[in-house]
């Protein structure tokens, strides 16, 4: 469906991969598409909606865990939500379910079982079953025209006891077509 809403999208990376974005070192059409089986929304190239913050964190650390004094960065993104898989919007949700139950008897059939979810109940950051469903429901709909996958994740602890309110509770975008970035910019603060 055609959004014609602009929203801001924060990219966690490493301080070279930000330069070369910034200064058109690097065209956005190569920048660099997360392929890893545990993605929360399939292919693509990650953004927290409206998140600099978390994306500062996340970057901070991702570099943490680089031997060699790697250095964070968060790049913002313009991305115009044109033909996005919406997981907010309840019109979408049936499609990713009849691709599962597709999925799901191919692995049957073979014997195979399905890859699962994993991690602390709280947060299950690795999504290794979310990830091949929604690869697979673009492997299966040759042809469609979403350029982009937007979810909203609970992630993290309560709040506060008995809260339903998460701690890292957000909304990520995968742009699975670079051309819905509009422009690139370095946040503050």
């Amino acid at each position: 469906m055609r959004f014609p809403r602009v929203v801001l999208g924060y990219h966690f990376c490493l301080e070279p991969l930000a330069t070369e974005l910034l200064t058109r070192k690097r065209p956005i059409g190569e920048w660099p598409v997360s392929r890893n089986t545990w993605d929360w929304l399939g292919e693509g190239i990650y953004f927290w909606e409206h998140g600099p913050g978390r994306a500062r964190r996340w970057a901070e650390e991702k570099a943490a865990k680089v031997k060699g004094g790697a250095v964070p960065a968060v790049v913002g993104a313009v991305i115009q939500l044109g033909d996005v898989l919406d997981l907010t919007d309840v019109r979408f949700t049936p499609l990713l379910r009849a691709t599962y139950d597709l999925v799901a008897a191919d692995y049957a059939s073979k014997g195979l079982a399905m890859p699962e979810n994993r991690g602390p109940d709280s947060d299950r950051k690795r999504r290794d079953r979310d990830c091949l469903v929604i690869n697979e429901f673009f492997r299966r709909a040759s042809g469609t025209q979403f350029q982009a996958v937007r979810g909203a994740f609970e992630e993290g602890d309560p709040i506060f006891d008995g809260s339903k309110i998460r701690q890292e509770t957000h909304l990520q975008i995968a742009v699975r077509d670079p051309s819905v970035i509009l422009g690139l910019f370095l946040p503050t603060g």
